[in-house]
């Protein structure tokens, strides 16, 4: 059956008539095996050498780290504390240098924690430079450090950054972004100063103060209450955006913490409940708030307006005009009804009650939207 195949080129086999197959060379197999041995060195030295650059990419930034974190913080003999991203003691020198030793030339504020003076860095530019009394003292200095590293960790367009924190037996101070115009209160307590305050500026100064209370109370953790809410701690920069400044006394807050502590903040914008519970909560910036939107609009303090304006049986006789800056125009009725809606926004904050108060992201929503829609117990004579 074979023979028909017989003669064929290129056939072999155990059958008569074929040619025995002959059996591969050792050149084949040596070049088989260089094969197989080529694709797994194509294959495997790609996938060790992305390895190799991921590990040594890994360490870099560990060490990077390692190396920032102990630029951040120094506690080193002789007293000597800095927690900045900058080093430390080159800043303190600088700011000496700069101020003269803290000469009272560059001094542009005095606050209740301490003296406040205008400083040109080259790193920065103009700072704030905050120096603490002499009787300030970290009496828990973990604690305080692990505060003010959270603090300069806030970025937000109405916060004022914070640089950072030095300290040494002579001096302890705080450095703060320097904002153009100053305090909110000067502004408004100078007569050609307030009439730049328009309407809607003065909406857009409510506005940003109302979405920093927000960012600090429900987007930071562990949550910041600043305490302090004034018109002295809101700074004015030269587009006349408002910016939440002095953290000095700010606090932490851990979850399910009661945070009691010595009464703190501004006469005339302490929450009531402060006077009898010393309990520090988020609805204590949220009263204050309400203090300061209506100073903003009347463009001085409420004063006695506050308890007549907290309590809903006198409310109906307190009349618009009453409310709002007569050094302004009288504002025209689109305007005249977003005053009127921030008003009540603000009246809802002075409750007396902590829990009948709106929380800080509750009115910044509400402001973002203008919806008209405020609380039904308010109601105000136009």
């Amino acid at each position: 059956m074979y023979a028909s195949l017989e003669g064929n080129k290129g056939l072999c086999g155990n059958v008569t008539g074929f040619q025995h197959c002959r059996r591969p060379s050792s050149s084949v197999k040596k070049h088989s095996i260089a094969k197989g041995r080529k694709l797994i060195l194509i294959t495997v030295l790609p996938i060790m050498g992305a390895l190799v650059l991921l590990c040594s990419f890994a360490g870099a930034l560990l060490m990077c780290h390692k190396r920032r974190r102990v630029r951040d913080v120094k506690i080193q003999d002789e007293g000597w504390l800095s927690i900045t991203m900058l080093d430390g003691k080159a800043l303190y020198k600088d700011i000496l240098n700069s101020t003269q030793k803290f000469d009272a030339t560059f001094c542009i504020g005095q606050g209740g924690h301490g003296s406040v003076y205008k400083v040109n860095l080259p790193p920065l530019g103009n700072v704030a430079v905050k120096r603490l009394h002499s009787s300030f003292e970290i009496t828990h200095p973990k604690s305080f450090m692990n505060e003010v590293r959270a603090l300069a960790g806030i970025k937000h367009r109405n916060i004022v950054k914070l640089y950072g924190f030095c300290s040494n037996a002579q001096h302890s101070f705080l450095v703060y972004e320097y904002v153009e115009r100053g305090s909110l209160s000067s502004v408004l307590s100078n007569e050609v100063e307030s009439e730049k305050l328009d309407w809607l500026k003065r909406v857009n100064i409510i506005k940003g103060v109302a979405y920093a209370l927000s960012y600090m109370h429900h987007n930071c953790s562990p949550q910041i209450v600043h305490r302090d809410i004034s018109s002295s701690n809101i700074l004015l920069d030269s587009e006349f955006e408002a910016c939440i400044s002095d953290f000095g006394i700010a606090k932490l807050l851990m979850p399910d913490s009661s945070n009691c502590t010595a009464l703190a903040g501004t006469y005339g914008y302490v929450a009531p409940e402060l006077a009898y519970t010393m309990k520090v909560t988020e609805m204590c910036d949220v009263y204050s708030f309400g203090v300061l939107a209506l100073e903003i609009i009347k463009g001085k303090h409420p004063g006695e307006y506050i308890t007549p304006l907290a309590n809903s049986s006198t409310i109906d006789h307190v009349q618009l005009s009453d409310l709002i800056d007569e050094r302004l125009p009288y504002p025209e009725d689109e305007v005249k009804d977003v005053l009127v809606f921030i008003i009540k926004l603000a009246i809802s904050c002075l409750l007396e009650t902590p829990k009948s108060r709106p929380t800080m992201y509750f009115i910044s929503h509400r402001l973002s939207s203008m919806e008209p829609r405020p609380p039904t117990h308010v109601r105000l004579a136009k």
